[in-house]
């Protein structure tokens, strides 16, 4: 149960060795100033704006039958499980009910595929009471967690499966959809995609823009994340409410990622109220670890190809074996999104950063240090390092994502 931030302040004063009142956080011994994020981590309601567990449990054709229920719980695979969420202080992560581009192209526009993927995160909820339930509103997450449960409150990652009828807005609302982002990989009836080159619209289509206002009037958030420059743009000069990025970071430190946002784009971002959760992503928070990389591939592909081989011939195992050994693969690590928060706070403010990890979307492909849910801690400890007072880390586990939730809902008009 997360306590008062009076009695969160003796209890880190505590914790630090200090008596009451104000603490250089700082300037602390290490391990001290571990507890201390450790503590923070479970003192907090902590938000993560984007887990992938749903698809990771698709891919693995998850049921709900006694054998399969176990995944949820503890696993051996995958970034999120119940036993490392409650070990990392993780108690609202956004279930991502993602539709591929590819369910663009059916008759429904992937609208039964959605409905099947928010019924796996409702069969959860059903089948493990005690452990997760559903949160629909930010004071809901707060009552599950005073009763020790998980929240998964439901995005939806592209809005394709709206199709043409604003009236599926309403549905998937009532299904428990809380943010939608907008599109994903390719451009959609909606908008236009950062991952496409075609600019069907340039920006918002005209049927986009009804989707938006309809969303306000439904309190749906709008999710920037993964939509072309043109449509952020856009979008935020037509939405009556805040934004949010479910799961971007900043373009500056991977210049050649679209998926990232400017620093105009979270300067502006701030400037209407809305909130960037930091995605943990290699690819997106660090262009020169992406092209190293790339560059590794490269060569271990000329080197097969000069002996003739293929990756799937026996002969070739030995050598992509050596070369992985001598030239491994570079991450990220925590400090480097340390310095995408610190990027959007400077650029927009302590009140405009989060958390949207991508877990269980990114195949493992994470900063050292933030390889899971039970990682969170390391995190708020690089954050107090730097001088992040337990306020500000506050805001950024949940507060200021709780924020632009309840301006949703507040300017609703269902």
């Amino acid at each position: 149960m997360r306590k008062h931030y009076a009695l969160v302040t003796i209890l880190l004063a505590v914790l630090a060795g200090c008596r009451p009142g104000p603490v250089d956080y700082a300037a602390l011994p290490d391990d001290q100033l571990r507890r201390v994020a450790d503590s923070l981590a479970q003192v907090f309601i902590l938000a993560d704006g984007h887990v992938d567990l749903p698809y990771r449990l698709n891919v693995r054709h998850f049921r709900l039958e006694r054998e399969f229920l176990g995944i949820p719980l503890q696993s051996n695979t995958g970034d999120f499980d119940y036993v490392r969420a409650r070990r990392g202080g993780l108690d609202a992560p956004f279930m991502s009910i993602y539709i591929p581009a590819s369910y663009q192209q059916l008759p429904d526009k992937g609208k039964a595929y959605a409905d099947s993927v928010i019924s796996m995160v409702t069969g959860i909820t059903d089948s493990l009471s005690d452990k997760f339930a559903f949160a629909g509103t930010p004071a809901e997450v707060e009552a599950n967690t005073r009763a020790g449960k998980i929240s998964l409150p439901m995005g939806m990652e592209n809005g394709a499966p709206i199709g043409n009828d604003l009236k599926n807005l309403e549905h998937f609302y009532k299904r428990g959809v809380r943010y939608i982002t907008l599109t994903h990989s390719r451009d959609n009836q909606i908008c236009d995609s950062s991952g496409d080159t075609t600019h069907t619209w340039n920006g918002l289509s005209p049927f986009g823009r009804d989707v938006v206002n309809e969303m306000n009037r439904l309190g749906i958030m709008v999710d920037i994340s993964h939509v072309d420059d043109s449509t952020f743009y856009q979008v935020l000069a037509m939405t009556k409410v805040p934004c949010i990025a479910s799961h971007s970071s900043c373009r500056v430190f991977a210049p050649t990622v679209k998926r990232d946002m400017t620093d105009d784009m979270i300067q502006k971002m701030g400037e209407h109220g809305g909130v960037i959760h930091i995605n943990f992503y290699n690819a997106f928070l660090d262009s020169a670890v992406v092209n190293r990389n790339q560059e590794n591939r490269a060569r271990l592909a000329a080197l097969l190809e000069a002996k003739h081989l293929k990756y799937t011939d026996s002969l070739a195992k030995p050598i992509v074996e050596q070369f992985r050994q001598d030239n491994p693969s570079l991450n990220t690590d925590v400090e480097m999104v340390a310095n995408h928060i610190d990027h959007v706070v400077k650029l927009a403010g302590i009140d405009h950063v989060g958390l949207g990890s991508d877990f269980d979307g990114v195949d493992g492909d994470l900063p050292t240090g933030l390889e899971d849910v039970s990682k969170y801690p390391n995190l708020l400890y690089v954050l107090l390092k730097r001088g992040y007072s337990p306020e500000d880390i506050e805001k950024i586990c949940s507060k200021n994502t709780f924020r632009v939730w309840n301006a949703a809902l507040a300017a609703a008009r269902r």
